[in-house]
């Protein structure tokens, strides 16, 4: 009786172990995921949280502006209360060779405005992502909110298989 005691442990363990495994596995890559829009069409969109330099927790969400362009946006989400966005700020994104300003386009759409709060921007990514060749690494800064966000290479090559 003692064996199977011992037997039991073991596999218990053992597939404990293993559930912990696979269930923090994901948690090192960002997260791309198919949703469904608001006219019921498929779209695959980059989720992803990130802590700025002054420790700061940002959501970065990327996808595509239609089911059929290649123009991506990126909306950056801060802790509802905690901060204010006004719009338009542009973006500032330095990769250490070079420099962009992306758009603010928050208050283009009339539904995105009435959906969004204060604590959320968002910005037109696709000329950014057309002129990076490799998977670089990018800082991110907003005047007044964000001073340094970075961002890893993995998650601008998911970025950049989203334009694809």
């Amino acid at each position: 009786m003692e064996g199977f005691h011992s037997l039991f442990r073991l596999i218990i363990s053992c597939i404990l172990i293993c559930c912990c495994f696979f269930t923090s596995a994901n948690k090192s890559y960002a997260d791309s995921e198919v949703t469904l829009n608001d006219q019921k069409q498929e779209i695959k969109r980059s989720l992803e949280s990130l802590k700025d330099l002054d420790y700061q927790t940002w959501q970065l969400i990327v996808y595509p502006s239609s089911k059929d362009s290649k123009d991506l946006i990126l909306r950056i989400v801060g802790y509802p209360g905690s901060l204010r966005i006004d719009h338009p700020t542009n973006l500032r994104v330095d990769t250490g060779r070079k420099t962009w300003d992306l758009k603010d386009i928050t208050k283009k759409s009339k539904i995105k405005v009435e959906i969004l709060n204060d604590s959320a921007a968002e910005f037109d990514l696709s000329t950014l992502i057309s002129e990076l060749d490799k998977n670089r690494p990018l800082r991110l800064s907003l005047p007044g909110l964000i001073n340094d966000l970075p961002i890893p290479p993995y998650l601008v090559g998911e970025w950049r298989s989203l334009a694809e």
